[in-house]
């Protein structure tokens, strides 16, 4: 047993090549119930990977909208032609780096969620290419999305087969979705802006 008292599953043994497992754990006097206690640690070790790698997933796609949005921003057209070259090597030399980050956390779907998100990306998409021909319906619209995908909402702005087909897929396509529309809402104001 360890030191501390907790799982005979230690962080170092996430760190060593080949974990260590020790074999006379005897927490408990029971064989399979000292077993599944390895197992419950390591299942949420796993989970907290898991996380970690989603909120880096999360930081990197942030990284790149400020990138977009300053690459596009009305404060470079003040500035003379070579001071804003500059700034946009700068730029890309940023969005190069981030784009090195590869951060691969897949999500198990069985088949109904699949179908799910299938419909919620084709729902979407055809926002997507609403936007340029009406901004204000499309802004109401992606309110109405966003709506659905929380609790918190007014009253009569959700699009309830949206929110239909969200139920439908996993909590880790749930908050992509609402990370996308929120990307998306942003990308409708700032095309509402007057220049």
């Amino acid at each position: 047993m360890d030191q501390d008292g907790g799982s005979e599953f230690s962080s170092q043994s996430l760190h060593s090549p080949i974990p260590i497992i020790y074999e006379n754990v005897g927490r408990s006097g029971v064989p399979k119930d000292d077993i599944l206690i390895l197992l419950d640690d390591m299942e949420n070790k796993v989970e907290n990977l898991r996380k970690r790698a989603f909120e880096i997933e999360e930081g990197r796609d942030t990284m790149f909208s400020v990138l977009h949005a300053f690459r596009h921003s009305r404060l470079l057209e003040t500035l003379p032609d070579v001071d804003r070259e500059e700034i946009d090597r700068y730029v890309e030399r940023i969005y190069n780096r981030c784009s090195t980050i590869d951060v691969c956390v897949k999500t198990v779907r069985d088949k109904p969620q699949i179908e799910a998100l299938y419909k919620i990306n084709g729902i979407i998409d055809r926002l997507i290419t609403e936007i340029q021909q009406d901004p204000t319906g499309s802004k109401k619209k992606c309110m109405s999305f966003m709506n659905s995908c929380t609790s918190y909402s007014e009253v009569g702005m959700e699009d309830r087969n949206f929110e239909q087909a969200l139920l439908g897929c996993t909590v880790d396509d749930q908050k992509r979705v609402r990370r996308r529309l929120q990307g998306l809402m942003t990308y409708i104001e700032k095309l509402s802006m007057p220049f």
